[in-house]
C-alpha cells in the first residue's frame, strides 16, 4: 500500500500555491524557510513529481501541481471536519479563503465589508487578491483562488455561485463635453469616443443588448483602458462616454459632474457573485459567506 501524504506537507503545498511565495508560506504554517523546503521536497519525492517551477525571481506551480492543488484542499477541509465532529464543535477550526475581486469593488465594497463582518465570521480567515474577470476566472479554475466576487459570465458548469448584489449600470459622459456636443438620438454617438475595459466591450453590452436600443450605434472610436475607475476618471476629463456601474458613478451624477444619456433606454442588469468550483465541498462555507455580504448594502 503506498504510503500517503504527510498533512503538514499538504498544508505547506496549499500554502505555497496560495501565496506563490515559499518564504511567505512558511510563515504562514509556522515553519523556517529551511524546515518548509523539506517538507516541500519530501512531499515532491513522495509523489515523484515536481509541483513548483522555482527560480530566483518566482514561483510557479507545475501542471502536477495545479492537477494536485484542488484534491490537497478537499483533504485539508474533510481533516478539519474530522476535528469537528469529534469536538461536537458548530464550526470547525479558522479556514483560510483566498477571495479575487475587481480592483475598484473590492476597495469600495468588499474590504470594508469584511472588516465589519469578522466579528460574525471568526472561523474564517480571508485573503483578498486583485484582477480582471477574467483573470478571477482563470485562477479560479487553476485553484490558485478559492473563490471571486465578480459579474463575469461563468463560462463552463465548473463554477458555481452565489448571488450578492444586483448591478445597475448607466451610460454616462462628462457635463461640459455634453454641453458642446450633445448625446441626445443614437446618431449622435458619431462624434463621441466610446470608453471600455477591453476589445470585448463588457461594459458597452448593457446598453448594445438593451431591448430598447432598437439599432446599432456607431462612435467615432474606442478606446481601452482596463479598469472602470480608469474609466470613469477619463470620462470626468472629457476623454469619452462610458457604461459604468451605477455604484461607481453615483456620487459624480448627483454633484453634476456626469450626466446619464440616452435616458429613456433602459440598460440591461447584473448581478456580482460569489463564485467558486462546482466541485469544492466548502460550499456551506460559501453559501454563509454570500449570505453575511448580502447584508452588506453597496453605499452608505
Amino acid at each position: 500500500m503506498a504510503t500517503l501524504p504527510d498533512l503538514l506537507n499538504l498544508r505547506c503545498f496549499e500554502a505555497a500555491a496560495r501565496s506563490l511565495n515559499f518564504r511567505a508560506a512558511a510563515r504562514q504554517v509556522a515553519l523556517t524557510p529551511a524546515a518548509f523546503g523539506v517538507r516541500i521536497k519530501a512531499l515532491e519525492q513522495q509523489l515523484g513529481v515536481e509541483l513548483f517551477v522555482r527560480t530566483t525571481r518566482k514561483v510557479a506551480l507545475t501542471r502536477e501541481g495545479l492537477t494536485l492543488l484542488p484534491q490537497a484542499r478537499k483533504v485539508l477541509v474533510e481533516a478539519g471536519e474530522c476535528v469537528r465532529l469529534v469536538r461536537g464543535q458548530s464550526k470547525g477550526p479558522p479556514i483560510e479563503l483566498t477571495i479575487g475581486t475587481r480592483f475598484e469593488l473590492g476597495l469600495a465594497w468588499l474590504q470594508p465589508a469584511l472588516a465589519r463582518l469578522a466579528p460574525d465570521l471568526p472561523h474564517l480567515i480571508v485573503h483578498l487578491y486583485f484582477g480582471s474577470g477574467p483573470d478571477l476566472l482563470a485562477r479560479l479554475r487553476a485553484g490558485q483562488l478559492d473563490c471571486a466576487v465578480t459579474s463575469a459570465r461563468l463560462p463552463d458548469p465548473s463554477l458555481d455561485s452565489e448571488p450578492l448584489h444586483e448591478e445597475r449600470y448607466a451610460f454616462v459622459g462628462a457635463t461640459s463635453l455634453l454641453d458642446r456636443s450633445p448625446l441626445l438620438r443614437r446618431r449622435d454617438a458619431v462624434r463621441h469616443t466610446l470608453l471600455d475595459v477591453d476589445a470585448e466591450l463588457p461594459l458597452y453590452r448593457y446598453l448594445r443588448e438593451a431591448p430598447s436600443l432598437r439599432g446599432p450605434m456607431q462612435f467615432a472610436g474606442l478606446r481601452y483602458l482596463g479598469l472602470g475607475e480608469a474609466i470613469r476618471r477619463a470620462v470626468l476629463a472629457e476623454q469619452g462616454v462610458a457604461v459604468l456601474p451605477e455604484s461607481m458613478v453615483e456620487v459624480d451624477l448627483a454633484a453634476g459632474r456626469l450626466i446619464r444619456l440616452l435616458k429613456r433606454i433602459e440598460l440591461l442588469r447584473d448581478h456580482f457573485r460569489l463564485v467558486f468550483r462546482s466541485d469544492d465541498l466548502r460550499r456551506e462555507r460559501f453559501a454563509e459567506l454570500a449570505a453575511a455580504l448580502r447584508r452588506e448594502p453597496l453605499s452608505g
